[in-house]
């Protein structure tokens, strides 16, 4: 295989693990209401299984992130895929809620190898005027693994009960890790890359670049809010709808991430031609794409049909989207190629934090003005990260022309 097509075929082989990866922690999303009656779980508890797995990967993924900069990156994914996909099928012999969290955690555990080795691999593979678009390809297929995997393990649960559709993905996994071991692989061969100075390190170099600690801030409201709605979206839609889980996955994960698929590629496009015309356009689309997913999310309080919930998760999915289809270019323009796996794993640590903390924020709030206000009340955020976006334009100008130069 010639090096000429082998970044497009990176991006092809990891599309793949990341659908796997959306794929394998949207099983709990969809299967949520047969595992809180299977165990009489309240919504707090509930919630914590999903919290603690974004809590564990939040801060295994800065330690992957590190491994990812110091070895090489193609096996840190692929033997991460072995490991959360053990951990997945080892979901289904659960016997309680404290089994729940640890073996949820071990998932996490394994999932938080793959994103930071993932992007900065494709980074390698692409330059500055492709590196948009081909990181929202890749992003398309975190999309299209929540939104598939959710209405596949509903459906599997439906007919199999909740713990089939766990061994089913976790099979898929171990294949495709196989074929990642023997395809993928580390550009020896790229241009030398700008260094970091001898006395730096990848995290000190991410230490003394403040735009990059204000991106991971972004980051950390961005992904909480996101995380929020498509948590307890199904569930939402199951209580108040009355519809199964088949159904609830469909109204509640498939429209959200349909529409995250669909628009992740434009928010690359739209990034690439932006950065070409002036230095902030990644900056630009994502306090954009924040914008329209908070001004959206606003109507959901007052959502009362499934098409108006479908029609209110679909649109802020569509500004989510825009945001996702860039956030790791725009971090990949501040900093240099030797520092760019830590920063994302820097980045993904405070983005899961905020995940995790979400879920028990929208519980809270539900359990006094109902579910509908508490995943509303998450427009905030969005609000809040574009403010933080407008006020980072100079350091984030300065940290380009360093990267640059």
């Amino acid at each position: 295989m010639t090096r000429g097509r082998y970044p497009w075929v990176l991006v092809a082989l990891l599309w793949v693990a990341s659908f796997l990866n959306a794929a394998d922690r949207s099983i709990l999303v969809a299967t949520m209401p047969q595992i809180r009656d299977a165990f009489g779980l309240s919504a707090t508890q509930l919630a914590l299984v999903s919290s603690i797995f974004f809590w564990v990967y939040a801060f295994a993924a800065f330690v992957s992130g590190r491994i990812g900069d110091a070895t090489r990156r193609s096996r840190v994914i692929a033997y991460g895929l072995v490991f959360w996909s053990i951990a997945t099928g080892a979901m289904s012999l659960a016997a309680g809620f404290g089994m729940l969290l640890a073996i949820r955690a071990a998932v996490a555990l394994g999932e938080s190898s793959y994103y930071p080795s993932a992007t900065a691999l494709i980074g390698d593979w692409h330059g500055d005027r492709m590196r948009s678009r081909a990181l929202s390809l890749h992003q398309t297929g975190l999309f299209a693994g929540a939104g598939i995997g959710a209405l596949a393990a509903g459906m599997i649960a439906d007919r199999f009960g909740w713990r089939a559709p766990f061994l089913v993905f976790a099979g898929v996994g171990i294949v495709w890790a196989v074929i990642l071991i023997r395809f993928l692989r580390d550009p020896g061969d790229l241009a030398p890359k700008p260094a970091i100075a001898p006395a730096d390190g990848p995290l000190r170099t991410i230490l003394r670049t403040p735009a990059a600690l204000i991106l991971c801030g972004v980051f950390f409201l961005a992904n909480g809010a996101s995380t929020g709605v498509m948590v307890w979206a199904p569930t939402f839609a199951h209580d108040r709808l009355g519809l199964d889980l088949t159904g609830s996955a469909l109204l509640g994960s498939a429209t959200i991430n349909l529409a995250g698929f669909l628009s992740v590629p434009v928010g690359g496009l739209v990034a690439d031609l932006l950065r070409r015309r002036f230095a902030l356009g990644r900056f630009h689309t994502l306090a954009i794409g924040l914008g329209i997913a908070g001004l959206c999310l606003l109507p959901l309080v007052l959502a009362k049909t499934a098409s108006a919930v479908a029609i209110v998760l679909v649109a802020s999915s569509v500004g989510k989207g825009l945001f996702d289809g860039c956030i790791y270019a725009a971090m990949h323009d501040i900093v240099p190629p030797p520092a760019r796996a830590t920063a994302v794993g820097l980045m993904t640590t405070l983005g899961f934090i905020g995940a995790g903390l979400s879920p028990l924020l929208v519980a809270q709030i539900a359990g006094r003005f109902g579910l509908a206000a508490g995943m509303t009340s998450l427009a905030l955020a969005y609000f809040a990260a574009v403010a933080v976006i407008v006020a980072m334009r100079r350091p984030a100008l300065r940290a380009i022309a360093t990267v640059a130069h």
